[in-house]
């Protein structure tokens, strides 16, 4: 029986391939590619004239058949948009459906965005979160980041330029002021690393092309386990030294872990005492 080859693919250089990626995407009968024309590039580049077919979100269902049955005949290279297959994309199902069946899965490793983003946050990088892309929908997205919100491990989110703002916002109120890294079209011509707190991202992304990577501190159990009486002393302390609700809300966001929707809430109630 022929095997299916899960093959890393450049996450943007095309010069990020390795040897045996090459070798497998020209000996192999059929590569289903997520995006026919980004992976027609690559094979142009590399002088491969292997036959393509498509095989992403939209048309997976009923093309899952047709690459089963090819499997059947010959060995099939599964390649996504960029980097490893399987990941927010629909390789897991190809996947699942050959391993069903038997059909020996081989890995051909290379590079991956997630990992890639995690090297150049300088964020502790011993244990990671993979959230993905986040909900469309607001509430859905927040209740995602409620559920991790106490989680130590450092996190890593992906997002498209027209959601990061509200992305960027969302993770503000939920989690609170932390560090970010935000890495912006990595590998490519204008690759940009931004370091620093999430309201300091939002203030640089004011206008954000390309693609995104998010690596987001994880919490730190000294802040979030801070007495909400201390909180109030602390806030209320602001408030008598004059500082706006603004400045005090994103000062102890960073000290508390406190989302700053909360900590605008305790605010509101000392404003009003």
């Amino acid at each position: 029986m022929a095997v299916l080859y899960l093959v890393a693919t450049p996450i943007g250089n095309l010069e990020d391939i390795t040897l045996r990626a090459l070798r497998m995407l020209k000996d192999v009968g059929l590569i289903a590619a997520e995006d026919t024309r980004k992976t027609r590039r690559l094979l142009a580049a590399y002088g491969i004239k292997t036959p393509l077919t498509s095989y992403h979100e939209h048309n997976s269902k009923a093309k899952l058949g047709y690459i089963l049955e090819r499997l059947q005949q010959m060995d099939v290279a599964l390649v996504s948009e960029a980097g490893m297959p399987g990941l927010s994309d629909p390789g897991y199902e190809l996947v699942v459906a050959a391993a069903e069946r038997g059909i020996a899965v081989v890995p051909i490793p290379g590079a991956s965005v997630v990992l890639t983003a995690l090297a150049v946050s300088a964020l502790p990088i011993h244990q990671f979160t993979y959230l993905g892309f986040l909900a469309r929908r607001r509430g859905d997205r927040i209740r995602l980041l409620r559920s991790v919100a106490a989680d130590p491990r450092t996190m890593v989110i992906l997002e498209s330029p027209h959601r990061l703002l509200a992305t960027l916002n969302d993770l503000a109120d939920v989690l609170g002021d932390r560090r970010i890294a935000v890495c912006r079209e990595l590998t490519k011509l204008y690759e940009e690393v931004f370091r620093g707190t999430i309201s300091e991202a939002v203030e640089h992304f004011q206008q954000p092309r390309g693609e995104f990577t998010l690596v987001v501190e994880g919490a730190k159990p000294s802040r979030v386990s801070l007495p909400p009486a201390e909180v109030k002393e602390q806030l209320r302390n602001l408030h008598h030294s004059g500082l706006s609700a603004k400045d005090a809300v994103s000062q102890l966001s960073v000290t508390t872990g406190l989302s700053r929707k909360e900590l605008y809430r305790i605010w509101l109630t000392i404003k009003g005492a």
